[in-house]
């Protein structure tokens, strides 16, 4: 059941917001109608009223999560012209994600998805919509390098994302490690703007020796 007025949405609001904080800080484990409705403020019985179940509200606020951090980072997707933009953008993101807590809450809800089969549409959903935001990029840097022609942007868009997700993971417990990692992923953007200043020859022969690859 769900409020349809003003007052009824701010309410949603403050209990998925409220959601989010307590994942972040406190994990799954310790979420529940009673410290969900603390963090937002009001009665935990609006939680059941509004949402239905914890479930249900955790699933909400897992989209609402995701549709509010893609949204404040999509113009910086819109101004990458290049994959090694794009990596250098995801570094960026990387940081400023992990210092706003939302890894921490993003870790909780993957772990919470292998034993909560209701919360992994939700957060597969959370996850698609930064694939989505990947992917037109990919679309538009990667159409005129040679590999326009071999790679499959929507599967390497969801490579690059779980990369993400996993060394945001990963950062929690090896720091170094994970720095390392994304230079790595640097290296290989760099040399595919290598690919991309080669002449019109050169790159008719990578792209012939890409296909044979891919047969």
């Amino acid at each position: 059941m769900t409020g349809g007025s003003a007052a009824g949405q701010d309410t949603r609001v403050k209990l998925m917001e409220g959601a989010l904080r307590t994942l972040s800080e406190h994990g799954i484990a310790k979420t529940s109608a009673r410290s969900v409705a603390a963090a937002a403020g009001v009665n935990q019985a609006l939680v059941f009223y509004h949402f239905g179940s914890v479930d249900e509200l955790l699933a909400a606020a897992c989209r609402h999560g995701a549709e509010q951090r893609v949204a404040r980072y999509r113009d910086r997707f819109a101004s990458v012209t290049t994959l090694s933009e794009l990596l250098r953008c995801g570094r960026e993101l990387h940081a400023e994600e992990r210092a706003g807590g939302h890894v921490a809450f993003l870790a909780q809800l993957l772990a919470g998805a292998q034993t909560q089969p209701r919360l992994a549409p939700a957060t597969a959903a959370g996850l698609e919509l930064w694939t989505d935001e990947i992917e037109k990029v990919l679309v538009r840097v990667v159409a005129t390098t040679p590999l326009g022609d071999f790679a499959d942007p929507a599967g390497l868009a969801r490579a690059v994302a779980a990369s993400f997700v996993g060394l945001e993971l990963y950062d929690g417990v090896d720091p170094d490690g994970a720095g390392r990692a994304l230079d790595a992923l640097e290296q290989l953007a760099a040399l595919v703007d290598v690919l991309e200043g080669l002449g019109p020859v050169a790159q008719r022969a990578v792209r012939r020796r890409l296909r044979r690859t891919g047969k």
